[in-house]
C-alpha cells in the first residue's frame, strides 16, 4: 500500500477532501521525521512506536581492497510495533 493509496482509503470512508487528507498525512510524517531527527521517540499507543536504535561500532571488510574497515556507531531509526498490532497482524 502506497501513501497514494491510504490517503483513498480515508478519504473515501470518511468523506473528507483528498487534499486535506494528503496534507493531514504529509504533516504527520513530517512531524515524526522532525522529532526523531532531533533525538525523540514517538510513541502512537496501540499501534506502535517510532524509535531511535543505536548500532554499535563494527568492523568490515571492503572485498574489493582486501582492507579492514572500521564502522562508527551510528543511530537509524526503527519501528516497533504494539502487542495489539502484532496480535491482528499474527
Amino acid at each position: 500500500m502506497t501513501k497514494a493509496d491510504i490517503v483513498n482509503e480515508i478519504s473515501r470512508s470518511t468523506g473528507i477532501e483528498k487534499s486535506a487528507v494528503l496534507a493531514t498525512v504529509e504533516k504527520f510524517m513530517e512531524v515524526v521525521k522532525d522529532n526523531m531527527a532531533s533525538g525523540e521517540n514517538v510513541y502512537l499507543r496501540g499501534f506502535g512506536s517510532f524509535i531511535i536504535k543505536t548500532r554499535k561500532e563494527k568492523t568490515a571488510r571492503n572485498i574489493s581492497q582486501n582492507t579492514t574497515i572500521r564502522i562508527p556507531e551510528h543511530k537509524i531509526p526503527a519501528f516497533k510495533p504494539s502487542r495489539v498490532f502484532l496480535d491482528q497482524v499474527k
